[in-house]
């Protein structure tokens, strides 16, 4: 593994804006899951397709993390990012037609390969920029403000589309990458970018034994993808309002904002490692809540054990590779752990698809909860089943 190199200065004053564009960015792809998945059922879509939505965009999330990951090691982030905000809004657009079902999942993909990139390269700034004791606090700024637009997109999209219809709704979801496009240039000038050799992405992960964190990641995206992929339409056939729907999934997104925080402070303080640790193991209990109940308070219980599971392991997970790699490699090795989240999220949605039909909603929530014990179990036998265990800090 690489020695790692000395950080740009400044990690707080990059992230303070990006903090500003990521919000208005996942306030515009957070409410977009409810508004596509009921645009789809409006026409009368298959539930597999409705499912694929979700794989295409864990897809699209393979691909774009990976590939403006390690172009971003290569060129100035600041205006890679820019013009990827660029490409969301014209994408986002695209919807206000209220187009067929084929080009909805076009765009789906599309969308996801572009702001995967919107993501890997904010962090890969904050990472590259902040010193090991304030990595964890510094990437939290960017989740929080991730979590926090995700929530108020939620409750946004459940209100405009209850009131407008889809049309109207689409529109004002396209106008906010734009507004992201400002607030990016408020970040400080970067260095000349450093040509480095380049290497495969392969070689990447075992040089930097991360190995067993990005597979079992795969795993634990595998199953919260498959719980939550046409978990809309359980809420309907449960009699909850559209209103609420949306109310509801905020609740996820709103504790995200104080755990992360909340998490990023304690990595800094007790270990990259605890901190994982503790978001493999809710999440393969995540899905046992929809078992258990299905009123509002237990699903409500359930988007809150996904928050916690959330924040602790991405904020712990991210600024441990942070620890572990040089940053002018850091895009490339924070977007191939995105394309390893990507990579779960590929699979779960399509065998909820395929299970529902079959065997109902709770004995798939059961195989989803089985997968999700794969991922912690991953983490905890690593050494033996992968290789050389990733060393705790």
């Amino acid at each position: 593994m690489e020695e790692i190199s000395q950080p740009q200065p400044g990690g707080r004053r990059r992230a303070v804006p990006l903090a500003g564009s990521a919000l208005f960015v996942s306030i515009a792809i957070g409410g977009l899951g409810l508004v596509v998945q009921l645009y789809l059922k409006s026409l009368d879509t298959p539930l597999f397709l409705i499912s694929l939505v979700a794989t295409l965009q864990s897809a699209g999330t393979l691909l774009g993390s990976w590939l403006w990951g390690t172009v971003s090691d290569h060129m100035k982030r600041r205006r890679l990012l820019a013009l990827l905000t660029l490409a969301l809004a014209v994408l986002l657009s695209v919807l206000a037609l209220l187009p067929t079902v084929g080009i909805v999942l076009t765009t789906a993909f599309l969308r996801f390969v572009v702001f995967a990139g919107v993501g890997t390269v904010s962090v890969a700034i904050v990472s590259a920029s902040s010193l090991v004791e304030r990595r964890g606090k510094n990437l939290s700024y960017i989740s929080s403000a991730r979590s926090f637009g995700f929530a108020a997109g939620n409750i946004l999209a459940g209100v405009v589309l209850e009131r407008l219809g889809f049309q109207p709704t689409f529109i004002l979801f396209a106008m906010l990458p734009l507004l992201a496009f400002g607030t990016i240039w408020l970040l400080p000038c970067e260095n000349p970018v450093q040509q480095r050799g380049k290497m495969g992405a392969w070689k990447a992960i075992f040089s930097s034994g991360l190995l067993d964190l990005y597979v079992a990641t795969a795993f634990r995206q595998m199953a919260i993808f498959g719980t939550f992929a046409l978990l809309y339409v359980f809420m309907e056939e449960q009699g909850i309002p559209v209103s609420l729907m949306g109310i509801i999934s905020a609740s996820n997104t709103a504790t995200q904002v104080l755990t992360t925080l909340i998490f990023g402070w304690l990595a800094d303080r007790l270990g990259r490692r605890r901190i994982f640790m503790l978001g493999f193991f809710v999440s393969a209990i995540v899905p046992l809540f929809f078992v258990f109940s299905s009123s509002v308070g237990g699903i409500v219980a359930g988007y809150v054990a996904l928050a916690i599971s959330f924040s602790s392991l991405y904020v712990g997970s991210a600024a441990h590779i942070g620890d572990r790699v040089p940053h002018h490699r850091q895009g490339q090795m924070l977007g191939l752990y995105e394309s390893s989240r990507g990579l779960g999220g590929l699979f779960g949605p399509v065998l909820a698809g395929v299970l529902v039909p079959a065997i109902g909603f709770n004995r798939m929530f059961l195989v989803m909860a089985g997968i999700g014990s794969l991922g912690f179990l991953v983490m905890i036998f690593g050494n033996t089943v992968l290789g050389k265990r990733v060393a705790g800090n």
